[in-house]
């Protein structure tokens, strides 16, 4: 299968392209900042450019992985959040609709306020806390309004990439190697985990079964910040010499207002039989045992 992929630059690219040319699929990789030279330049702002790529290339599926994640610069820069997480996402769906082209659209377990005390389903109803999440809801919206044939997969907290990962894991553990001894980190904000690898490895079982619709694909098991960077510790055998100490979000304000859980299921690939991502703990010691002695 033929196609084209939004995002080429980013985490979860990182680990879906190589898995899917291990499946001998072929990928039209792009990005609108190319890490690697066989990525492509693309704006999925300008919809000319995504139309102009679609015609040329003739994808049999798009894949639409490009978002802006920064949570605290959607905060601070709304217009660019939405021009880009929902225009976009709407052009690309567009062009998809234009030319029979199935979607897949990843989105995030940030469209939930975050009051609930069980992990968040498909069938709970969405509510951001913030604009990054009203941003990537509104792209949930837009695909579901405009085509038939889509995936809506929403991911949790992201891991992966290691090197070009910028979120909480590999922080924790640059802070580590930096030779801090004691991490603060936050404890009554929980959520679950998204491997990279453990996506793309579980994915093409979803986009086979042809069951369009909306998906969550986390990793099994919930915990807080806090307990991640406990077991950062623990699998980076440093038990006794770095201290997690746990503290209250208020003493870490940030400019976007983060809800309390984003802990979600997933419960459609448990009723399909399809859910074979694993607990968190088991990738989180796999990830840091292959990586931790990158510089």
């Amino acid at each position: 299968m033929k196609i084209l992929l939004t995002g080429a630059s980013g985490m979860l690219a990182s680990d879906v392209v190589p898995k899917l040319k291990s499946l001998k699929h072929k990928v039209i990789a792009t990005d609108l900042k190319p890490r690697l030279k066989d990525i492509m330049k693309l704006d999925v702002r300008e919809i000319k450019d995504v139309e102009a790529l679609v015609v040329k290339n003739k994808p049999e599926y798009i894949f639409h992985l490009a978002a802006e994640t920064n949570v605290d610069l959607c905060e601070q820069e709304p217009d660019h959040a939405y021009k880009t997480n929902t225009i976009g996402t709407e052009n690309i769906a567009l062009v998809c609709q234009k030319y029979d082209i199935p979607l897949l659209y990843i989105s995030t377990a940030g469209v939930f306020w975050g009051d609930k005390k069980e992990p968040y389903n498909e069938f709970d109803i969405p509510r951001p806390a913030n604009v990054y999440g009203h941003s990537k809801l509104q792209g949930e919206v837009i695909v579901q309004r405009l085509l038939s044939k889509y995936f809506i997969v929403r991911a949790g907290w992201m891991v992966g990439g290691w090197e070009i990962d910028k979120k909480f894991v590999y922080k924790m553990v640059t802070q580590i190697k930096e030779g801090k001894k004691e991490l603060r980190v936050v404890s009554d904000k929980f959520g679950s985990s998204t491997f990279t690898c453990d996506f793309a490895e579980n994915l093409m079982n979803v986009i086979n079964t042809n069951r369009y619709g909306l998906y969550h694909m986390t990793n099994k098991g919930t915990g807080s910040r806090y307990d991640i960077a406990l077991k950062v510790v623990e699998f980076m055998g440093l038990n006794g010499k770095v201290k997690v100490t746990p503290i209250d979000s208020s003493q870490f304000p940030l400019p976007a207002p983060r809800a309390n859980s984003e802990m979600m299921q997933n419960y459609k690939l448990d009723l399909l039989g399809i859910n074979n991502m694993p607990h968190w703990h088991d990738s989180l010691k796999k990830y840091i045992e292959k990586n931790k002695n990158k510089k």
